[in-house]
């Protein structure tokens, strides 16, 4: 089954672009191109694609809050299927903490090799969450200096088996799940089950929700290791 993508972006040649390099992966299927964030919004509910390539600046209305209609990070409701992989042209760009807020399942500069775009779309419409390798961690570093901490723990969180907490701290730090694997000497299904389960527990959508929370309820701590 092909993947639905709606490419949104206000720049002709870079929708061209990207239009190009995923008509020539057979499984990716681009079922519309918006020129501002209104256009992305309404798209996204009328052709209902499952990954959004969303723009951060863009006319009319921004890819943050664009996102946040979609994904229903603000007051609005989600559109169910459908998950928003960031696209910018800065590393660490400014606003990039409050993409994940808003509810972007991923996060990729816009010069990233063809295949790695085609390979983070799959990523994302497999219910993982992707962030550009190469800024991971100093990503997590810039988003959790700025990141306010609720005074009451998030609902679930006293569900979590000691192991879950664990797990779940590992994720923080940007680790994958071979690297927990390796850091707990477990397997990697185990760590997928556990993953799971904590994501479950939390009521979090992906990985990326579940860093934002940990650094934002003081589960983790900026230059602290799990």
């Amino acid at each position: 089954m092909s993947i639905r993508v709606l490419i949104a972006d206000d720049q002709a040649l870079v929708r061209a672009g990207f239009r190009m390099i995923l008509d020539a992966e057979e499984d990716l299927d681009i079922v519309g191109e918006a020129t501002n964030g209104l256009e992305a919004v309404d798209q996204s509910r009328r052709l209902r694609p499952d990954v959004v390539l969303m723009d951060i600046r863009m006319p009319e209305l921004d890819g943050l809050e664009a996102t946040r209609r979609i994904t229903g990070g603000g007051d609005e409701a989600a559109t169910d299927g459908v998950r928003v992989l960031m696209l910018t042209t800065f590393d660490l760009n400014e606003y990039v903490y409050e993409a994940l807020r808003a509810g972007a399942s991923g996060f990729l500069l816009k010069d990233v090799p063809p295949e790695q775009l085609a390979a983070g779309i799959r990523v994302v419409a497999s219910g993982d969450a992707l962030l550009a390798p190469s800024i991971t961690r100093r990503l997590i570093a810039e988003f959790a200096h700025s990141a306010p901490t609720p005074a009451e723990p998030p609902p679930g969180l006293d569900e979590l088996t000691a192991r879950e907490l664990e797990v779940f701290k590992l994720v923080a730090r940007g680790l994958s799940n071979s690297e927990i694997a390796a850091e707990l000497v477990v397997s990697e299904t185990t760590v997928k089950t556990h993953v799971a389960r904590v994501l479950m527990k939390l009521g979090l959508r992906d990985r990326v929700q579940a860093v934002v929370l940990a650094y934002e309820c003081g589960v983790a701590v900026p230059g602290r290791a799990a």
